[in-house]
């Protein structure tokens, strides 16, 4: 099997974190126009008065660079190691697809027990991509 085929869930988890990332500026453009907030509010992060549906743009970017780091190590050391089959494969898109449903719940209705779902598979399937690399 070609081993390259790890980069492409790889290279999708980036996409989708790049994808969030030009939410916060689009949310955060929107609530000071709106005079919801003023600039000086994001000087040192996000004050108090940051809405909440301002706010979530930037915790969910964050989220997109916590435990997706571990996935980014893995995936590279299936690759060098030579050990991408079609299990590994299956680990990296579902974990991917998990992030992104997270992503998408997060992001719009935000309804905290179908996020936390998502969440928790998401890191189960993650432990397994790893587990799987040292059984």
């Amino acid at each position: 099997m070609s081993q390259e085929l790890v980069f492409a869930p790889m290279g999708a988890m980036a996409l989708l974190t790049f994808i969030v990332l030009g939410f916060i500026p689009a949310t955060r453009f929107r609530a000071v126009f709106a005079g919801k907030v003023t600039p000086d509010d994001f000087k040192l992060g996000e004050s108090a008065r940051v809405p909440g549906d301002v706010a979530v743009t930037n915790r969910n970017f964050m989220n997109l660079l916590e435990l997706p780091m571990l996935f980014y190590v893995a995936g590279l050391m299936y690759y060098v190691a030579g050990r991408v089959d079609l299990t590994a494969l299956a680990l990296a898109w579902t974990y991917v697809g998990l992030r992104a449903v997270h992503s998408a719940i997060h992001l719009s209705y935000n309804k905290v027990i179908h996020r936390l779902f998502a969440y928790a598979l998401s890191n189960f399937v993650l432990l397994a991509f790893w587990v799987l690399f040292f059984v």
